[in-house]
């Protein structure tokens, strides 16, 4: 049949063809609409992260240690940790707001963040800090604390940052720096890097823990009541913090 008529022939060949022709033409629509599908999801989920990481920049958490049921360490004379940790963190945030940042505290009076019923208030404190953490997505985080040892006659400030973490590294170096300097420390100790504690294990965000002195050391322990003092430590902590968000070119 194909050999008696070639127009037909011709004519299956030439519609076989317009036929391939439509095909490649529809793959080839489809892998570009793809591709621009993916594109524009790319464009469009960096432009939403770009704007929701500069709306957390110049946000960052105030951990204030231990509160409510739990005083923290006792130091002389029956000195409880919690109230010094929140007298010096207020400080800090109104330090910091004044150099225009935006300041979230964990606590703002002598209170846990855990239920009065819970079986284990210390473990659900400790969760929820965690939690408030990664629902604000700080660009870091400072917690505030007091040391003790059994030898009355340490002292000094100290920050601790997570041992991995070689950002938590530099700030802590950088607060520990002010710390010695501003409270002139005649004996000044070094930033320490630690695996075991809870905040630095869990969080998300470079954290530091600031251990501003020692109550069990009689000294310190008066000047961690004054006002003056505990200026002069909100000073360190901020100026610390502005430092290396600086370096960070974070402004």
């Amino acid at each position: 049949m194909a050999v008696n008529m070639p127009g037909g022939v011709f004519y299956l060949k030439k519609y076989g063809m317009e036929i391939l022709m439509a095909c490649l033409l529809l793959v080839s629509f489809f892998f570009l609409s793809r591709e621009a599908a993916q594109v524009a999801g790319t464009m469009s989920s960096n432009t939403g992260n770009k704007k929701y990481q500069s709306e957390n920049l110049r946000t960052i958490l105030v951990d204030v240690g231990h509160g409510g049921a739990d005083p923290g360490m006792i130091g002389v004379g029956g000195l409880e940790e919690k109230g010094i940790n929140l007298e010096i963190a207020l400080k800090v945030r109104d330090v910091l707001e004044k150099k225009g940042f935006t300041v979230i505290m964990t606590r703002e009076q002598d209170e846990g963040l855990y239920d009065q019923d819970s079986r284990n208030q210390k473990a659900q404190d400790m969760q929820r800090r965690i939690a408030l953490i990664k629902e604000c997505k700080p660009v870091l985080c400072v917690s505030i604390h007091q040391n003790s040892y059994q030898d009355s006659a340490v002292y000094g400030p100290q920050v601790f940052y997570y041992e991995d973490s070689l950002q938590g590294k530099k700030m802590a170096e950088l607060i520990q720096t002010e710390l010695n300097t501003r409270l002139e420390v005649k004996r000044p100790r070094e930033a320490k890097g630690n695996k075991t504690y809870y905040l630095l294990k869990r969080s998300e965000s470079v954290l530091n823990i600031v251990e501003c002195g020692f109550l069990t050391n009689p000294q310190e322990a008066e000047l961690l009541q004054t006002e003056e003092y505990q200026q002069k430590v909100a000073e360190a902590v901020a100026e610390g913090i502005c430092t290396y968000l600086e370096q960070q070119d974070i402004k």
